[in-house]
């Protein structure tokens, strides 16, 4: 994966995200994200690099702070922190005895985030809420990006309260309900409008869609990307894997560079 990511850098690609699953329920192999993403980080200069997205309520999330903290450092500042809630649920948490109810998951999202805002500031830190108790903790060294590590939340669109969790943060990564349908111009219009609406500040903000990709002929999303662009579009996210296509025709399209 390194060595991909290096030719991905190397052809013009500004991002490499890898998924954040254990299990999944398929019979593909896939590695540890942190693990992966460090080999990423000593491969790269350029590149962001993050995992999409990662369920926080099945980790601790004093353990992710540390974990993201020295990614930040490993890249020099490169980390973008992807959260949602994770699905499946029966796959990602149900198998593992852990907790599938999709309120109890919202609501250590909703901490753990404010969790890792709070260790990542590198002050003095305490915390009570119903899923996580913190007393008077420091964590160092901070993030090299300050003010923090940016977060885009990802959630369901048309769910509204995905939507308004990441109104709170950095960027908003919607799907699709059934998973599979494409993010079209008027649905990123409308996660747009719903977010700013909800927004209380004016920094940039960043609009991510999966894209399909096809793997011969990067121009035919060409068209596709400018109109999502022109909705509000700041980052189309790219698909590769063993589920469409080989290895080998994985890196040449890689090779190819982004579409133009």
């Amino acid at each position: 994966m390194a060595e991909l990511a290096y030719e991905a850098e190397q052809a013009g690609w500004d991002g490499v995200f890898t998924w954040d699953h254990v299990w999944l329920g398929m019979k593909e192999p896939f590695a540890d994200p942190w693990v992966a993403l460090s080999a990423v980080a000593m491969r790269t200069e350029r590149v962001r690099i993050g995992a999409m997205v990662t369920p926080l309520a099945r980790r601790r999330p004093w353990q992710v702070a540390r974990a993201t903290v020295s990614l930040d450092h490993l890249s020099n500042g490169r980390l973008i922190f992807g959260a949602g809630l994770g699905s499946p649920p029966d796959a990602e948490f149900g198998v593992f005895g852990e907790e599938t109810d999709s309120k109890v998951r919202a609501r250590k999202l909703d901490e753990g985030l404010d969790v890792l805002a709070g260790l990542w500031s590198g002050e003095p830190f305490s915390y009570e809420g119903e899923e996580y108790r913190i007393e008077d903790v420091t964590f160092l060294p901070k993030p090299v990006q300050q003010p923090r590590i940016p977060v885009w939340v990802g959630g369901q669109w048309p769910n509204r309260a995905p939507f308004r969790r990441a109104a709170r943060w950095d960027g908003a990564f919607p799907t699709a309900n059934d998973g599979n349908t494409p993010i079209t111009p008027d649905i990123l219009r409308d996660v747009g409008d719903y977010v700013g609406a909800h927004r209380t500040s004016d920094e940039p903000y960043d609009m991510v869609a999966g894209v399909e990709n096809p793997m011969d002929d990067p121009s035919e999303v060409a068209d596709r990307i400018t109109a999502l662009e022109e909705a509000g579009l700041t980052w189309a996210i790219y698909s590769f894997g063993s589920w469409n296509g080989t290895m080998e025709g994985t890196r040449e399209r890689i090779r190819q560079g982004p579409p133009r």
